[in-house]
């Protein structure tokens, strides 16, 4: 093997300890929390009564779809055209892509797609300009497209903004013989201020009711339609209210939840809390699962360490990485001391800048395990994951298609 291939990003060989052979910074999933997540969260959606279509762009790691599949997934759900080949390019034939199809490229590579008549494929629209621009497309080249109608909120993202346009956009959908409306969409993450669980269930019931509508008025091109919302923190309220309009007796219902399959130690271990307290029948949540190991690289001052570990390795948008524990680099078996009160205080390209309390006795060379925020912005810095297990020794390598 060439030595290339060892110096990749990420790359470990099968059988290596994070401790003493693997070349850091890496990204580590450990496998314990990994199935632990993806049961707790298919067993948590079968309960309801729903489908799981985990969101992919999360981790765009095919090995984790292929589990998710395994466990019982209905689909996986995507964002954008590319992904979708890629997802499809790893055996993925069901997709929901919880996104606009827009532009002629992004429609030609999903055309390429559905030649294939197992390839079971989603969309979303919401406004008649883009129902006029598919239709005209996939007529062209005799296909028909399954698309899904947006339902936003004010202030929010795409979708829908009322009643009105989405019953206008039926209208406009059923105008196109080249596409075929198979459901409705929401999506409620993007709903902030006062009053958030609320206005969440608020949101949640107003999808159901105009599904019903539509339904009413026979625009769906399937017997069972498609309603889909929810991410990765209010997955149980859009449950809820699936099961109080009897969802599942007329629609085929979808929650797409995607940053469980690995969790993390902050906006969504936060979310999760929630979600413990609002079902005491619950008896463990979601478990961190997803961490990134880097060296300390220098210790230029009294309580001050520079970690070899910045932007270009893991996520800062939604909070800086959180210290866990520190490894005597090359010690075996590894065991892990708690450096939890150390603190990262901000991120360079590729250097954390961390304070150490008094008491916490960090060498050169220690190796630090950080917990995440926001795994989706850690992940697409990777091109390769390294899937642990207990003993921190390398399973699997498992590839990213960012």
């Amino acid at each position: 093997m060439s030595i290339n291939s060892h110096q990749e990003k990420g790359w470990a060989a099968p059988g290596a300890s994070l401790v003493s052979d693997v070349s850091l910074p890496a990204l580590v999933i450990h496998r314990p929390a990994l199935e632990h997540n993806i049961h707790w969260m298919q067993n948590f959606v079968q309960k309801t009564g729903a489908q799981l279509a985990p969101h992919g762009k999360t981790s765009m790691t095919p090995a984790l779809f292929q589990r998710q599949l395994e466990q019982g997934a209905w689909a996986i759900t995507l964002a954008t055209a590319v992904q979708t080949h890629a997802a499809y390019a790893h055996g993925v034939r069901r997709v929901l892509m919880a996104n606009q199809l827009v532009g002629m490229p992004n429609m030609a590579l999903i055309a390429e797609l559905l030649v294939d008549p197992l390839f079971d494929f989603h969309c979303l629209v919401d406004h008649p300009d883009n129902v006029a621009a598919l239709g005209r497309f996939f007529e062209a080249r005799g296909l028909r497209l399954n698309v899904m109608i947006e339902y936003g909120v004010p202030g929010g993202r795409c979708g829908c903004r009322t009643e009105q346009q989405v019953r206008e956009l039926a209208a406009a959908i059923a105008a196109q013989p080249a596409l075929a409306l198979t459901g409705i969409e929401g999506y409620e993450g993007v709903i902030h201020g006062e009053h958030i669980e609320d206005n969440v269930r608020v949101y949640a019931a107003s999808l159901v009711d105009l599904a019903v509508q539509l339904q009413h008025q026979h625009a769906f091109a399937l017997d069972q339609p498609i309603i889909t919302a929810s991410g990765s923190a209010w997955y149980d309220l859009i449950a809820e209210a699936f099961a109080a309009r009897a969802v599942r007796d007329r629609f085929l219902g979808v929650l797409r939840p995607g940053c469980y399959v690995v969790h993390d130690h902050g906006i969504y271990q936060d979310a999760q809390h929630g979600v413990l307290e609002r079902h005491g029948d619950l008896v463990e949540g979601l478990r961190p699962a997803l961490e990134v190991w880097a060296h300390v690289q220098s210790m230029p001052e009294p309580g001050f360490a520079v970690v070899a570990l910045g932007k270009r390795d893991v996520a800062y948008d939604a909070g800086l990485p959180v210290p866990l524990k520190r490894y005597r680099a090359g010690v075996e078996p590894a065991v892990g001391e708690d450096v939890s009160a150390c603190r990262v205080t901000r991120l360079m390209d590729q250097h954390a800048f961390m304070q150490v309390p008094a008491g916490c006795e960090l060498h050169i060379g220690d190796i630090v395990s950080f917990g995440t925020s926001h795994p989706c912005l850690t992940f697409d810095k990777w091109r390769t994951v390294c899937l642990v297990d207990e003993q921190l020794r390398v399973i699997e390598n498992m590839p990213t298609t960012f």
